[in-house]
């Protein structure tokens, strides 16, 4: 150990980071003895088991509450959607503590303890017997099933909306984390860096897998009690995963309230908004290489695009903060700013309704696998919600193909480190979902036209037609969340500026949360609506006499106009591209060659030649 220590300091500022990383006691690390993979594998680890105990609950939610709860099949599906909602919109929150205050590490360890209380309260929720209604013949809800009490449903949807709390201070800061652990400086590093979103959703899918046969099983036969008590302890695991880790992890300091220095930078130019911006940058208010050094921070060079927002910047002899702000703080401000084209028209139209998407197949898809033939051999049925293993298969597949053979032939024509774009590989995503909702679409009239040829349009018919008839839209949905969910976190991530990294993550969770929620409005809306006017209408309780087949069509037409609608913005957003100093021009001592500043500034190099 002395060895590598005096190795470490030998070296001198060639073994420290150089991106600003710290311990958790706020000292400078050695590269050779933090962060890379052995940090991360504490990290992966730790989500590898923590997915286990998310999917546990969320991949068979939705029969939970048809089946002891007694719920309908619209009033369980919005359930599950208002939940999962819930879930991923709460990391707004803790992304905005982390970065203003506690730093990622300690808004962790804290969310977690919340995450673990949460998830300890809904084992006892389903364990004990006061704490659920009586069963009824069918499991389904009727009128001869007797409905949770206020206090069963509460204890239940408590414990569900602790878990959210929880996940919100976990989800934006541990992916984050994850990252940090690469130093950008040093070109091996970065270059891992450039696979790590695609092993960190390696080992999301293989939680999940594990969740998705094995958990559930123990749900479906077992009994719900032991099947929610093993993510529970699944959870406690990966938090003590995470903590062994400790010694070994970079941490990014926090740099104070993101949001806080974005309305600064707004209400600065507004206030100046008759001001004009001198031509020359080097008139506007802006901090020396050196300052930032000191503060662990990076500069970063004015750019051309949102010129308006400059003013901030502009010298009026005035400093309050809420007047004048640095050109850094205003370019913070618009790479944010540039992001919001996709959180808006991409999040309400290209990221929001695969969201939407992603959330019925845990709810309407898995609602059809209990009406369809689920044997598998004479003696084994298979549970509806093992259906999403399938989707999880081939998103490890995918995963791997993706990053060891798709990225490394691409990239040899592309000349692009990662092989094609973010936007790009958003893009093809965009095109599978088209494909998902018509291939369900496809199978659900297959189902019915069984359904009527056998007369079978009662609600508990199993319809002799296998569960696999299924299993295309759930394997195109593995291959499609390769491409789209990890574009989507790296793209976030790799866009936000260094201060507000969480922040940037956050919005990744912010497209999931409002197309959850955008699930049950939808939902809501064509089910009041096709029963209008004496009609069946198309999602009712009874699958069999249903048209899930047309609302899985309505779903392809507006997954061609997002997709329509993503070409428009992908066409005129413009990336950030680093640009590194040369680290000859600043002298400073070795514990301190962690401070060296990046400067980066926007380029006009869209996405097609990115």
């Amino acid at each position: 150990m002395e060895g590598v220590e005096e190795k470490g300091h030998a070296s001198g500022k060639e073994d420290y980071t150089q991106d600003g990383t710290v311990d958790l006691k706020g000292r400078p690390v050695l590269r050779s003895k933090t962060g890379r993979w052995k940090a991360c594998s504490f990290i992966v680890g730790y989500e590898v088991f923590e997915r286990m105990a998310y999917y546990g609950i969320a991949s068979n939610l939705v029969i939970y509450l048809t089946n002891k709860l007694h719920e309908g099949t619209v009033e369980s599906a919005n359930n599950v959607s208002n939940w999962a909602g819930s879930v991923w919109m709460m990391p707004l929150v803790g992304a905005y503590i982390a970065d203003a205050y506690f730093g990622r590490y300690w808004t962790f360890v804290i969310a977690s303890c919340i995450y673990l209380l949460g998830m300890c309260l809904l084992t006892l929720a389903v364990s004990v017997t006061s704490l659920r209604p009586p069963e009824c013949a069918q499991g389904v809800a009727d009128q001869n099933c007797p409905r949770a009490s206020p206090l069963q449903r509460g204890i239940f949807f408590l414990a569900l909306y602790i878990i959210a709390v929880g996940t919100g201070g976990t989800k934006p800061n541990i992916s984050t984390m994850g990252a940090d652990q690469f130093d950008e400086f040093e070109p091996k590093e970065r270059t891992y860096k450039l696979s790590f979103f695609n092993w960190w959703y390696f080992s999301i899918f293989l939680g999940t897998l594990f969740s998705n046969t094995f958990v559930i099983y123990i749900q479906d036969r077992v009994g719900w009690a032991v099947g929610y008590g093993l993510p529970t302890a699944g959870l406690a695991v990966s938090v003590l995963v995470f903590l062994v880790g400790t010694p070994l992890y970079r941490h990014k300091l926090p740099s104070g309230s993101p949001i806080t220095r974005m309305l600064q930078v707004f209400v600065a130019a507004m206030r100046k908004w008759m001001t004009r911006v001198p031509e020359d940058p080097k008139e506007l208010h802006e901090l020396s290489i050196e300052k930032y050094a000191c503060n662990v921070r990076n500069r970063i060079d004015r750019s051309s695009s949102l010129s308006f927002l400059d003013k901030a910047a502009t010298k009026t002899g005035q400093t309050s903060p809420w007047m004048l702000c640095t050109v850094t703080q205003v370019e913070e401000t618009k790479q944010m700013t540039k992001m919001i084209p996709i959180l808006i028209t991409t999040l309400l139209i290209t990221t929001l309704i695969p969201s939407t998407l992603i959330v019925q197949s845990t709810t309407l898809f898995i609602k059809q696998g209990t009406t369809l033939d689920r044997r598998m051999g004479p003696h084994f049925d298979i549970p509806p919600a093992c259906l999403t293993t399938f989707k999880t298969i081939f998103m490890l597949i995918s995963i791997v193909v993706y990053d060891l053979a798709f990225v490394p032939i691409i990239r040899r024509y592309t000349k692009n480190p990662r092989g094609i774009t973010l936007l790009q590989r958003l893009g093809i995503g965009l095109v599978l979902n088209i494909a998902i909702m018509v291939t369900a679409c496809l199978a659900e009239r297959k189902r019915l036209r069984v359904a009527r040829e056998n007369n079978l349009f009662g609600r508990h018919d199993t319809i002799p037609l296998t569960i696999f008839i299924l299993l295309p839209q759930f394997a195109l949905g593995g291959i499609a969340n390769t491409f789209v969910e990890i574009a989507k976190l790296e793209f976030f991530y790799d866009q936000a500026p260094e201060g507000m990294k969480s922040l940037g993550t956050s919005y990744f969770t912010t497209s999931l949360g409002l197309g959850s929620f955008l699930s049950t409005f939808l939902l809501s809306v064509v089910a009041n609506i096709t029963q209008r006017h004496g009609h069946k209408g198309w999602v009712l309780d009874n699958l069999n006499i249903s048209r899930l087949d047309n609302y899985y069509m309505f779903m392809a037409v507006l997954s061609l106009l997002n997709f329509l609608c993503f070409l428009v913005v992908a066409k005129v957003f413009v990336y950030n591209v680093d640009v590194r100093q040369d680290k000859s021009s600043l002298e400073m001592n070795p514990a301190s060659s962690q401070n060296i500043p990046r400067i980066s500034k926007s380029t006009p190099q869209q996405d097609a030649n990115s």
